[in-house]
């Protein structure tokens, strides 16, 4: 899985920062992998993408190799699961985590260095938001995945996040801010048109709604909650930021902080 480092505008560069920021961009995936609301996003996206045993299967943008490792468990001895992510520190680290059931290598999800029709399933989860053309990005993955066989992307809604426990007129504030950004990107949500247009047929879409109410879980998830990104980003004037997370800290106090983010799970079929 890639997800988000502390600056999710240059997680694609993810290598070429300190060695402090690689090792929170770590950090943070082993969190999100813990975290029980992404394991049942990844429970549907794994029964949509239905995956069997001796197939080959490819784990696009495997971050630290989790879900690599759990479909290389359900393809068998027979089967083969590779895992590609543009971070060679991400596949070292999860090559030192695998006993062996998984083929690693560093890889771009838009120049990928297989032949056509050579998987019988391919997912990717929450990459498409990281890159410059998705359409692109979708076409050579269903480029690689045999007729008939099944692609599965997973990704978020950034743009559908609600909130209750916070102050209207900051939420507005930021909500600008981070649109002017390009931060609050609808990605989740058009991954079926894109599919459409890919060529996929028996496309399925299904939201999964991700609640958010303790300090640890809202701040895995969603960047904004977070002082250490906000910090990184240094795009957050220093009043704004004083007075957000003021708010964040009374409402997470009072316990009546409720936030809610839909991650989309899109499956289709290679014609």
């Amino acid at each position: 899985m890639t997800s988000i480092s502390p600056d999710r505008r240059t997680f694609a560069d993810v290598d070429r920062a300190a060695a402090d920021m690689q090792a929170a961009a770590l950090d943070l995936l082993d969190r999100l992998a813990a975290l029980p609301p992404i394991r049942r996003v990844r429970d549907v996206a794994r029964a949509a993408l239905d995956v069997r045993p001796g197939q080959r299967v490819l784990d696009a943008g495997c971050g630290a190799g989790e879900e690599a490792r759990e479909l290389a468990r359900l393809v068998g001895p027979g089967g083969e699961v590779t895992g590609i992510d543009l971070s060679a520190g991400f596949i070292a680290t999860a090559a030192e985590r695998d006993d062996g059931g998984v083929r690693y290598a560093v890889g771009n999800i838009a120049e990928l260095d297989f032949p056509d029709d050579g998987f019988d399933a391919v997912r990717s989860e929450r990459v498409i938001q990281h890159v410059p053309d998705p359409d692109a990005a979708i076409a050579e993955l269903v480029r690689v995945v045999r007729p008939g066989g099944r692609v599965c992307l997973v990704d978020t809604d950034w743009e559908s996040f609600l909130t209750d426990g916070m102050p209207a007129e900051l939420i507005e504030e930021m909500g600008v801010l981070g649109r002017k950004l390009g931060l609050l990107r609808p990605v989740g949500r058009l991954l079926r048109g894109q599919m459409l247009r890919a060529g996929l047929r028996e496309i399925t879409a299904e939201p999964v709604a991700i609640t958010l109410t303790d300090r640890a879980t809202v701040e895995t998830v969603h960047p904004a909650f977070d002082p250490a990104v906000i910090r990184a980003l240094d795009v957050v004037p220093g009043e704004l930021a004083d007075l957000w997370f003021a708010a964040f800290d009374a409402a997470i106090e009072r316990g009546d902080f409720l936030g809610v983010i839909t991650i989309w799970v899109v499956t289709g079929v290679k014609a």
